[in-house]
């Protein structure tokens, strides 16, 4: 079998990063040359490094719905998960806390956890359906009195499937719990409100929507809850005590650009790249027999689609398809590659979990570029599958 190898592969894997946005990379270009002052400096330079990032604060908040003193700088999004986990329930003053979560987060959630329950914390990981929904009236039942937190990412890295934070977020204000998301996939892609969703935390993460590397926030809604985090980084006091460290500037400053391009774009992008997603996906499953959709019947993120592709190995695929970068939903191990832990979770058959390709869609993603994806998919799987019964005979 051959394939075809492409100067430039067709990028659909906007889920795992995204490229600079021009506009943000022009807005950090200065802080790395000319206005490079350090913000805690008190001299002219410092002083207007300050006021960058705090407007930088200010664009955040109005994208994610927050005060913009809530908004804790850190490295990304897996720091600001480890500081909102690990921070909350070391600051709550409990004996022995105990922690709601799900099987499906991804694992800069659900490692912090398994490190807190090395430390006696008690951690509940929930079961979801087969489509990656989580039952707000289970997570009810799930709370008990000594419980300080529930963390329960926004939409799923994998699926695209959204969390019902509204009616959990209701559900642990009654009852005065905590609620943190990680909402690394979905900020920049939806709407996501921190204060109406009654959300005590939210992580956000640079390169998810346009941004840089290196990058991210905690949004810490201190009315929502306690005053302080205990930090899991010490060395000067920086962020009110909550993050130490000097401030990087050039990346909060396109973060927050990143943040403001969305507030504008994000309906119309999310349209447009719903669009070709649906097309996508309708022409795979029409084109080739036995290829499913997961996580179809839930609502979804616009711009990913998990599709199971039965008899065909998900790495042999992406293999072949040199000129498309896409990911599977696998963790390789060295001594094994072993299906996903999400797809695990949902209860998939063996063969839909060992066939799962990721496609993920993005601003610059073009209706040629699908159609050409689609022209190489589709004869690949095919021929495939005949090298794989031709094997058996």
């Amino acid at each position: 079998m051959q394939t075809e190898v492409l100067e430039h592969p067709i990028y659909l894997d906007y889920a795992a990063t995204t490229p600079v946005d021009e506009r943000v990379l022009d807005a950090m270009l200065p802080c790395f040359r000319t206005a490079f002052g350090n913000a805690a400096s008190l001299h002219r330079m410092g002083r207007a490094a300050a006021e960058a990032v705090e407007r930088a604060r200010e664009q955040v908040s109005d994208l994610v719905g927050c005060f913009s003193r809530d908004v804790i700088w850190t490295s990304g999004a897996t720091e600001a998960n480890n500081l909102a986990i690990k921070g909350f329930v070391r600051s709550a003053g409990r004996r022995s806390p105990h922690i709601v979560s799900q099987r499906i987060e991804h694992k800069a959630v659900l490692d912090p956890l398994d490190s807190l329950r090395r430390e006696g914390v008690d951690v509940t990981l929930l079961e979801v359906d087969a489509n990656g929904q989580i039952d707000p009236s289970v997570v009810e039942k799930a709370i008990r009195p000594e419980t300080v937190l529930v963390t329960l990412m926004a939409a799923n890295n994998e699926l695209g499937t959204l969390t019902p934070l509204r009616e959990i977020g209701a559900i642990c204000g009654k009852a005065g719990i905590a609620i943190h998301t990680d909402a690394s996939q979905a900020a920049g892609k939806i709407p996501i409100n921190a204060r109406e969703l009654g959300l005590t935390l939210m992580s956000v993460s640079g390169h998810k929507l346009y941004g840089p590397k290196g990058i991210g926030a905690l949004i810490f809604r201190r009315e929502a809850g306690t005053k302080i985090l205990t930090p899991i980084i010490d060395g000067g006091g920086h962020e009110r005590g909550m993050r130490s460290g000097t401030l990087n500037v050039p990346a909060i400053v396109g973060l927050g650009v990143a943040c403001e391009i969305a507030v504008s774009e994000m309906t119309e992008d999310a349209e447009r790249v719903r669009g070709l997603r649906d097309d996508f996906e309708s022409t795979l499953l029409a084109e080739i027999p036995d290829t499913f959709v997961n996580g179809v019947d839930s609502p979804r993120l616009p711009n990913i689609s998990n599709m199971s592709f039965v008899g065909v190995d998900a790495e042999s695929l992406l293999l072949a398809l040199d000129g498309i970068a896409a990911s599977t939903g696998s963790a390789c191990t060295a001594a094994s590659i072993e299906p996903s832990h999400v797809l695990k979770a949902l209860g998939l058959p063996v063969p839909r979990q060992k066939s799962s390709v990721r496609f993920s869609f993005g601003k610059p993603t073009t209706l040629k570029e699908v159609r050409r994806a689609l022209e190489m998919i589709i004869p690949t799987v095919h021929s495939l599958r005949r090298l794989a019964d031709e094997a058996f005979i």
